[in-house]
């Protein structure tokens, strides 16, 4: 999930891929913002390109 979050992926997309609920992907989103202390998709993407 954090590839396809890091590729620009939205929720629905990531939903269909995935086969998950939305509930899932909000749930799993909200975790991974937290572990990596983002608060938006962009800065996710900043944060991964940044590491290279």
């Amino acid at each position: 999930m954090l590839t396809l979050l890091a590729r620009g992926r939205t929720s629905p997309i990531i939903q269909e891929k995935l086969v998950v609920s939305q509930n899932t992907v909000r749930t799993h989103v909200r975790h991974i913002y937290a572990k990596l202390n983002v608060h938006s998709q962009q800065e996710l993407i900043n944060l991964v390109d940044s590491a290279g």
